[in-house]
């Protein structure tokens, strides 16, 4: 489903990606860990189009995303932002439903609220929320907005940004099993960015690890402890000391 090939991305002097190879297949979810800076991030935005990497190929279903009409592109997938990223202004069911109001085909106002009441109770939320505004939320309840908006559309890919960062153990924990779960449902393909190693193991099928732009390990989560790479051990135990250079 995705395929990315000899990626390279460079900002003035500084190389972020030094030509990454990696492709997910169709209903698989893979996760993509490694330190700050490793270009996780810039990844990500590559495969959006938000960055244009300076070389390299990236294929969405078979099709480099450089022939793609951009609408039909971005359509084909949801997001789950780091910080949930919801409209202060618009009310809970309005930002479930943002994608479906908009363009050409937009809905009915009923008909995206029916749905986005729907996406709620799908990840526990009751339909009492619809109505209220980001700010009344809770960050564990923001953060479910955020994925009812991602699924709203039906996306066939999803990208999820640190699904649990600033969230407490049991949030996480609850929303690492919401992901998987949807994920399984939809038979979405999922690309998860994360430093959260309980995540890994709750949502990934297949595992990446990036550092210093390259892809320094990958494999199936069953295989992520049993490693001998140097470079994902120093990470999984988190050791000063290692390939890794501790930035002090």
């Amino acid at each position: 489903m995705i395929m990315v090939q000899n990626l390279h991305k460079r900002f003035t002097e500084n190389t972020v990606l030094r030509g990454v190879n990696m492709q997910i297949e169709k209903g698989e979810s893979m996760v993509i860990i490694g330190g700050s800076g490793t270009g996780k991030s810039v990844l990500l935005k590559c495969i959006l189009g938000l960055e244009k990497p300076d070389n390299g190929k990236i294929f969405i279903n078979g099709q480099d995303t450089t022939k793609l009409d951009r609408n039909l592109f971005l359509s084909s997938f949801g997001m789950l932002f780091q910080n949930a990223a919801l409209f202060d202004s618009l009310t809970v069911w309005k930002n479930v439903a943002f994608r479906l109001l908009q363009g050409s085909n937009k809905m009915s106002e009923k008909q995206a609220k029916d749905i986005a009441v729907e996406k709620l109770r799908r990840v526990g939320l009751s339909p009492d929320v619809a109505e209220k505004y980001p700010a009344e939320l809770s960050g564990g309840m923001q953060k479910r907005v955020g994925l009812a908006r991602a699924i709203a559309a039906n996306p066939g890919i999803i990208f999820f940004d640190e699904p649990t960062t600033g969230l407490d153990p049991i949030m996480s924990g609850v929303i690492n099993e919401l992901i998987r779960e949807i994920v399984v449902e939809m038979g979405a393909t999922a690309m998860t960015i994360t430093h959260d190693m309980s995540s890994v193991r709750a949502i990934a099928d297949k595992v990446i690890m990036l550092h210093d732009g390259l892809v320094q390990w990958s494999g199936v989560i069953g295989d992520l402890e049993k490693s001998q790479n140097p470079y994902l051990n120093q990470f999984l135990n988190g050791n000063a000391e290692g390939p890794i250079e501790a930035v002090r």
